[in-house]
């Protein structure tokens, strides 16, 4: 059974944080030069929150404010809900699901490993069964 270990080692660990008192466009621009939707919001070594595309648009954009000069901290998500590394990636998705959330950052123990995407855990799965496909075909065929 698969574990979120496994996302984290394929698509490697490297995790992308921003201060508290980033701007808006700044966590955007940041956001769109890495190619994620979401990033860790942290201070001192300790995760204060996180950030996502979607919380830019609905909190920022929909409440009036400017991109430019409103902080991350004013918009961020402070309950983040993560998951340990050795989770199967079913209770991720199954988390995912029932918490409406597209992004998961990946503890093992104390330590921060990365940052999951809901894209990650479909992808993950979809190649599981595809494995599971190709060994059951080769079994009936005898090949």
């Amino acid at each position: 059974m698969a574990t979120v270990r496994d996302i984290i080692q394929r698509k490697g660990g490297e995790v992308f944080s921003v201060a508290p008192d980033t701007t808006v466009y700044d966590v955007l621009s940041a956001m769109a030069q890495r190619n994620v939707g979401a990033m860790i919001v942290a201070s001192g070594g300790k995760v204060d929150g996180i950030v996502s595309e979607r919380d830019c648009v609905r909190k920022v954009d929909l409440a009036g404010k400017s991109a430019k000069s409103a902080k991350v901290s004013e918009i961020m998500t402070e309950k983040v809900i993560y998951v340990e590394a050795n989770q199967p990636l079913e209770e991720c998705m199954a988390l995912m699901i029932e918490k409406n959330i597209r992004h998961l950052p990946v503890y093992d123990g104390k330590e921060l490993l990365g940052l999951i995407s809901v894209r990650d855990v479909l992808k993950e799965m979809i190649d599981m069964q595809k494995f599971m496909i190709s060994q059951l075909e080769h079994y009936i065929t005898g090949g």
